[in-house]
């Protein structure tokens, strides 16, 4: 029976774990060369635009002996030139796996209920499930451990913020959200995550402010205040979240040896500033690394 990955609530704690695990394993080089990808091709489906995400899952493929084709926002038109039904249906009978980056989470859920083969959710408006898991492996490859250990998150409620949540929670990370007000996270998002707090005891921290989200922080964990498809809401939300802003003295506020965190791309002087960024606590490009990793794991854990 084929499985998913669209959202780490489908997933069991010792499941994630076996996933971080695995990624540990292919990072070191145990696992690399196992080619469980050999004489399969799987469709990168993107209606966004992409850096990480795209070049991690080519490269990823390509190293577990896959076949990689892409196929971006002009040439399909997912929903638009074609139902999403049709479009699974179709995929399914000249592919083994599809990766899809879309803009509503119901395109890749619709995709799976179709698909006859597994389906990776690389970015949705709800989750990016694979971002999270990364993000999780890269706090435990830096701090060695994941117990006692508390994210702070700071900014937008978004997909981003959705998944790293799901992932602490299910866990026992605690984690710490601080948003604007008309910013937070989904009540469902937020409803299930609490449910998963009951069962790993993890810690889980609302507020609106960001001086309370970081105080005794392990790590500080930012993203954009404007993500793809927001753009006509940029003026307003640039006011919004001023206060959001990560810069040194919100850093004072945490741990002495905190971490700081960002998937990219980022706008710096907006939620960041270069000096955090630049910073000897940036660990912005072991996240980017990682995410090859973690998507070698995830794509081995599928098609084992």
């Amino acid at each position: 029976m084929k499985r998913d990955f669209l959202a780490l609530q489908d997933f069991t704690p010792d499941e994630i774990l076996l996933l971080l695990e695995l990624t540990k394993k292919i990072k070191a080089g145990k696992k690399a060369t196992k080619p469980v990808l050999k004489g399969k091709s799987i469709g990168l489906l993107f209606q966004k635009s992409s850096n990480r995400t795209r070049v991690s899952f080519e490269v990823g493929i390509y190293q577990l002996g896959g076949n990689c084709i892409y196929l971006g926002p002009k040439e399909i038109k997912i929903g638009e030139r074609e139902a999403v039904s049709d479009v699974s249906n179709t995929l399914s009978r000249y592919l083994d796996g599809i990766v899809a980056r879309t803009y509503t989470h119901q395109t890749v859920v619709d995709l799976a209920k179709y698909a006859k083969i597994p389906v990776i959710n690389g970015l949705s408006d709800l989750t990016h499930p694979c971002q999270a898991l990364t993000d999780i492996f890269t706090i435990k490859e830096h701090f060695g451990t994941l117990k006692n250990k508390t994210v702070a998150y700071v900014g937008d409620g978004n997909n981003v913020c959705n998944s790293l949540l799901i992932g602490c929670s299910k866990i026992g990370i605690d984690m710490n959200v601080a948003t604007p007000k008309g910013y937070e996270v989904a009540t469902d998002i937020v409803d299930n995550a609490k449910k998963n707090a009951k069962k790993s005891g993890a810690k889980l921290l609302f507020t609106l402010l960001p001086e309370e989200a970081v105080k005794g922080a392990d790590v500080i964990y930012t993203d954009t205040w404007v993500s793809m498809g927001q753009e006509d809401e940029t003026k307003e939300r640039l006011k919004v979240f001023q206060s959001f802003q990560v810069n040194k003295n919100l850093m004072k506020l945490a741990q002495k040896n905190c971490v700081f965190m960002h998937c990219l791309p980022a706008h710096r002087g907006q939620e960041v500033t270069d000096e955090i960024m630049d910073g000897s606590n940036s660990i912005i490009f072991d996240q980017a690394e990682n995410r090859l990793h973690t998507q070698k794991a995830i794509m081995t854990f599928l098609f084992k």
